[in-house]
């Protein structure tokens, strides 16, 4: 493959996170209350809020989860299958935003708390592609690639989503499992293969 043809990714490595409906940012903040900025994330539009919150399993909890924003139309907590183990759950590993037959998990935040009856998913490694990336490099919507990351113990990741937007900035979301797996964090690169 000539260098012009080689299609190098930026890799970030995602932390548990969740996001929250705006009827549940209210319950567990207060009536009124919005998510507020601590930093933007890679992607137009999203940042991870100042807000945390407290989730309960039936095995184990984690103290301080962060919340990503802007609010979503469905809460949802996205985990490593590690932090799965820890709470005590066995999630299945989904697309972002399908959720439907998933676990539930309780939520605490500093006014109150709330209980949902599914949204616990590992998230499906996925490449966020700008259209114009997707149509240089001949990728469709939902296609599964092969992208090879480096670090001190590479791999090859098969079954990656890709997902195609006008809305999206470049940017390969893999989970801290496999990012540690890999040797890789952050602001690595990864390339598709053939």
């Amino acid at each position: 493959m000539s260098e012009a043809n080689i299609k190098k990714i930026p890799v970030g490595v995602s932390a548990r996170h969740i996001h929250l409906s705006q009827e549940h940012v209210e319950i567990l903040f207060g009536a009124g209350a919005k998510l507020t900025e601590m930093k933007p994330l890679s992607q137009p539009g999203q940042f991870a809020a100042n807000e945390t919150v407290a989730v309960f399993g039936p095995k184990g909890s984690f103290p301080k989860v962060r919340i990503l924003g802007p609010a979503r139309r469905a809460t949802q907590l996205e985990v490593s299958r590690t932090d799965a183990f820890a709470l005590g759950l066995q999630p299945p590993v989904r697309e972002s935003g399908n959720i439907a037959g998933t676990p539930g998990i309780r939520i605490v935040g500093p006014a109150g708390e709330v209980t949902v009856e599914e949204g616990v998913i590992v998230a499906a490694r996925h490449i966020h592609f700008h259209t114009s990336d997707a149509e240089r490099w001949n990728i469709n919507d939902k296609q599964l690639l092969k992208v090879r990351v480096g670090g001190e113990r590479g791999v090859v990741f098969e079954q990656v989503v890709a997902r195609v937007s006008d809305q999206f900035a470049l940017d390969m979301h893999i989970d801290t499992d496999e990012g540690n797996a890999a040797g890789v964090g952050t602001g690595d690169f990864g390339e598709i293969v053939e």
